[in-house]
């Protein structure tokens, strides 16, 4: 989100993170689920790496600079055995039924593929607790674990708690909540409740889940 890429923590990155694990795990051909604007491609500085994306939204894939398609998490237009690794950042958590879209990422993933899941926890910006709560989640971090490990054969998790987001205004402050769907006078006096600068720890976890190397 833009809001977070402009006040995060100077040299922190979740996708350079990602894309730290991709290098390690030797990816080559790589599927961004949710791929929204591309912000995944900028991070992979490898020219071996083959990323795809899919997004359900025509909107988002329209900056989109490498090759995408819109599509359904739980329908992917993807063969059997296509990908090496397969990520998807924060889109499981807005879907009714993220088990269905694992199982297309199980099918699609070769055998001993990678999932690595983003996802945010129920407690996330604890610092905004007075004014606003995230809205319970399908796949939060404290669920998604248990979740993955209905699909897949390892399930590891690597969990992040620290103050990472710097607000500096009230300004900001609203522009957080509204891109988490708070509607834009309620965000307005949330944030005149708030001191600012505001330091936000922000809560979750990578879920990284591995495809059986042989079987299911």
């Amino acid at each position: 989100m833009r809001t977070t890429r402009e006040h995060l923590k100077p040299g922190v990155s979740l996708y350079a993170t990602i894309a730290g694990a991709l290098h390690q795990e030797g990816a080559r051909t790589v599927l961004d689920l949710g791929c929204g604007e591309g912000e995944l491609s900028s991070a992979i500085t490898s020219n071996q790496v083959w990323l795809a994306g899919a997004d359900a939204s025509a909107e988002m894939l329209a900056t989109v600079t490498f090759p995408a398609v819109q599509a359904d998490a739980a329908a992917l237009p993807f063969a059997e055995a296509a990908f090496d690794a397969v990520v998807a950042v924060n889109i499981l958590d807005h879907l009714p039924r993220p088990a269905e879209a694992l199982i297309e990422v199980h099918r699609v993933l070769r055998p001993g593929g990678l999932l690595i899941a983003a996802c945010i926890s129920r407690h996330d910006s604890p610092e905004l607790a007075h004014v606003w709560t995230p809205a319970p989640s399908p796949f939060d971090s404290e669920d998604a674990p248990e979740i993955v490990a209905t699909v897949f054969a390892e399930v590891d998790v690597r969990p992040w708690d620290e103050p990472l987001l710097r607000l500096p205004d009230r300004q900001a402050v609203q522009d957080y909540l509204r891109a988490r769907f708070v509607p834009a006078r309620a965000a307005a006096t949330a944030a005149d409740q708030v001191d600012v600068p505001l330091w936000l720890t922000k809560r979750g976890a990578l879920i990284l889940g591995r495809k059986a190397a042989t079987g299911q």
